[in-house]
């Protein structure tokens, strides 16, 4: 017999590595769409289907004499995968506080099974060698559920190591002349990292204001890393200023403490972007800022140029401030173009990163009744858009910074299922929406906004992925 309490150790285990993968692997850490977590996929893989052989072996064999090695094989070499998973974790990526406390219950808890576990093989290494088949009643049938569902989580870790393998970064290159120097605020960020990386590539001079110089460090090109517009000496010289930093509005519910950073946070870095210009000697050609297409608010069906009105919400409002804020360098002889961004396609980060974990599960949705417009932009356009602003000195205000063709939120959810080659059955109710998220859900995931880039396009730019089939095809591949 395995006394109950082994049975409530396993089961613990089961809950706690079930949540490590929901919530970190899956939903933090996105292992199955990062770049590089092939290792760390394939180590996760080999341990399901060793806890899963585990599990079938307690709950169905009576491993006597020298056959209780194999199961003690099983558990050690459960141990050393762990162990160097665990490596390879905390060496390929940064473990959030909540991951690390997680691994040290497992592993507390996986001490607790041995030790429990322990004098029961003792006994049974006493025993003339058998495999007896035996049933432990309803444990039986809970242990092979939990191998199921263990089989069934190594065939996707294995399969998202395949396609992670298979994901390559291409070069981008922006095409401008001479070799320029560039200030770019929030440069380690998912749009600011690949203009940095693209500038600093063709060996443009940039300096990159973060806080987060950690991030900094793994960016892939020569650049200068400040943590303050201080170290900027008044005698330095800068063509071209990017504003890209600022608090992100789908970072999470819109409590009164992230409205508040959201509203104050672009607006803040402005001012002490204006402060350094008017210190320099030399001033910048143009200085490139970031506001969203959230700044029309809820526009229904109409189309929307750069011309067009507002309705007044708290997305305007916090669009406006920083829109504002960056029109001050006008007066220092500084062009400023404010680019009204939506929503960003790329796989590393962003709001379509958020959503292919439950498309890629079969749970995709659509958000309400679906007709709400969408604009959009793939990353490397937006990057392209940066410095073909940049030079084009007729482009100045505000910039629709999207692509030719929005579409509803219900095209975009048959889009991405598409792509991901997995149905999209689902609805989430409006009012489930804004009963969770309030306003945030209202003005970011159910605010219809049909925005067209006139200016880019009047102006010579022309879009790679116009298109949301092949823009979403490029973020996937």
């Amino acid at each position: 017999m395995i006394p109950l309490e082994v049975w409530l150790v396993i089961s613990l285990q089961v809950v706690l590595g079930f949540a490590d993968v929901a919530v970190h692997h899956e939903l933090i850490a996105r292992l199955p769409w990062r770049s590089g977590a092939a290792p760390e996929l394939r180590l996760h893989g080999t341990r399901n289907l060793v806890y899963a052989v585990i599990f079938l072996t307690l709950a169905w064999i009576l491993p006597l004499g020298w056959t209780v090695w194999i199961l003690a094989g099983l558990l050690l070499t459960e141990a050393t995968i762990t162990f160097v998973d665990w490596i390879v974790e905390d060496s390929s990526r940064p473990l959030p506080a909540s991951e690390r406390a997680l691994h040290g219950l497992l592993a507390i808890n996986f001490g607790v099974l041995l030790a429990l576990l322990a004098p029961i093989v003792w006994q049974w290494l006493s025993e003339p060698a058998s495999l007896e088949f035996v049933v432990r009643g309803v444990w039986s049938w809970l242990a092979t559920a939990a191998a199921a569902g263990l089989v069934g989580m190594a065939i996707r870790d294995f399969a998202a190591a395949r396609r992670v393998d298979r994901f390559r970064t291409r070069p981008l290159r922006l095409d401008l002349p001479d070799r320029q120097r560039w200030l770019v605020t929030g440069g380690t960020g998912f749009v600011g990292r690949r203009l940095t990386e693209a500038l600093a590539g063709d060996w443009h001079e940039v300096t990159v204001l973060t806080r987060d110089t950690q991030r900094a460090r793994n960016l892939n090109a020569p650049f200068r890393v400040v943590t303050g517009l201080d170290q900027i000496d008044s005698s330095e010289r800068f063509d071209m200023i990017v504003h890209l930093a600022g608090e992100p509005v789908a970072g999470g519910p819109w409590t009164p403490a992230r409205r508040e950073r959201i509203e104050r946070s672009r607006p803040e870095v402005a001012k002490r972007l204006i402060e350094l210009i008017r210190r320099l000697e030399t001033k910048p050609k143009v200085l490139i800022g970031a506001s969203a297409v959230g700044w029309y608010g809820d526009r229904g069906e109409a189309v929307l140029d750069e011309g067009a009105d507002y309705r007044d919400c708290f997305a305007h409002r916090s669009c406006e401030a920083a829109e504002a804020a960056s029109a001050e360098a006008e007066r220092h002889g500084v062009r400023v173009v404010m680019l009204r961004i939506g929503l960003v396609l790329g796989r590393e980060d962003g709001l379509l990163a958020k959503l292919l974990t439950p498309f890629d599960l079969g749970f995709g949705a659509r958000l309400g009744s679906g007709r709400q417009w969408m604009s959009w932009i793939e990353r490397d356009d937006l990057a392209r858009l940066i410095a073909f602003a940049s030079t084009d000195e007729a482009l100045r205000g505000p910039v629709n910074a999207v692509a030719p063709h929005a579409v509803t939120n219900r095209e975009f959810t048959k889009a991405l299922a598409r792509a991901l080659r997995r149905p999209a059955w689902f609805v989430l109710p409006r009012v489930l929406l804004v009963g969770a998220l309030g306003d945030m859900a209202r003005e970011l995931m159910l605010a219809s906004q049909r925005s067209v880039p006139a200016k880019a396009l009047d102006s010579g730019f022309e879009f790679r992925f116009p298109e949301i089939d092949a823009a979403l095809a490029r973020a996937l591949s």
